[in-house]
């Protein structure tokens, strides 16, 4: 039962991710400045990502060292407990920078 729930929730990581990729695209960063929904878009999209990481079990966390749990459930918990000081450069910086490279992680294990 733990493994098919950690297939759940690696397959929630890899869409939530692409799909705030798909936000950005041929957008700018100041375009988080003055479009409020995709702000709050970036930031719920980001909190599920941390929150399905938060579920997947040790075992299936240790078959995917390439992949920063730590911080990517830390994130998840200063988005929710610090709701009030969002920095919207990281957000974007996370986005830009960071998630590409957490699909193509969970890409690997992705069925096709």
């Amino acid at each position: 039962m733990p493994r098919e729930r950690d297939g759940v929730r690696l397959l929630h990581m890899l869409e939530h991710s692409r799909e705030a990729i798909q936000l950005v695209a041929g957008r700018t960063r100041r375009d988080l400045d003055t479009d409020r929904v995709l702000s709050l878009a970036l930031v719920r999209l980001l909190e599920i990502v941390g929150e399905a990481a938060s579920g997947i079990s040790a075992d299936a966390r240790s078959k995917r060292p390439g992949i920063p749990w730590v911080g990517i459930v830390g994130l998840r918990n200063r988005l929710i407990h610090g709701y009030d000081s969002v920095d919207l450069d990281v957000i974007w910086s996370i986005v830009e920078h960071d998630l590409p490279g957490l699909v193509r992680e969970l890409e690997l294990d992705a069925d096709p």
